[in-house]
């Protein structure tokens, strides 16, 4: 069910919560041809501030767009993009490999296609490094 395994990187961007911020957000990102490929967004302080992480193709291109658009709060964080078969259970056997294995995860999200194509999950466990070699060795 695992297709495939890497250890990549996210970007996590900071913003104040307004109608419109994702959509500049977004815009910077085309302007500089970037591609996203997995993203989550959530609120920290109702109304306030809102978190917005990627998985882009090009993540130094994208966080000098956002230096140059003003924003400061910006991570580059270590994360796992595990692609997986789009079919009941692939998400259960991983979480359940983990669970055997003592890895707690800390976060995670995903994409996802019809038609054939793979699931894109991406997530942060304690110890990445360790969780990579347990999906690897399946």
């Amino acid at each position: 069910m695992i297709k495939r395994v890497t250890l990549g990187k996210e970007i996590s961007l900071g913003v104040i919560n307004e109608p419109g911020v994702l959509a500049r957000i977004t815009s910077f990102l085309v302007n500089n041809s970037i591609n996203i490929e997995a993203i989550l967004g959530y609120t920290t302080e109702v109304g306030q501030r809102a978190g917005l992480m990627f998985i882009t193709d090009n993540n130094k291109t994208a966080i000098d767009a956002f230096l140059d658009q003003g924003f400061h709060d910006i991570m580059e964080n270590d994360v796992l993009i595990v692609e997986l078969e789009n079919k009941p259970g692939a998400l259960k056997n991983i979480s359940e490999l983990l669970a055997r294995n003592g890895i707690n995860i800390n976060y995670i999200y995903a994409t996802a296609c019809v038609g054939g194509c793979p699931v894109k999950v991406v997530l942060s466990t304690p110890d990445n490094k360790e969780t990579f070699n347990i999906l690897t060795e399946g």
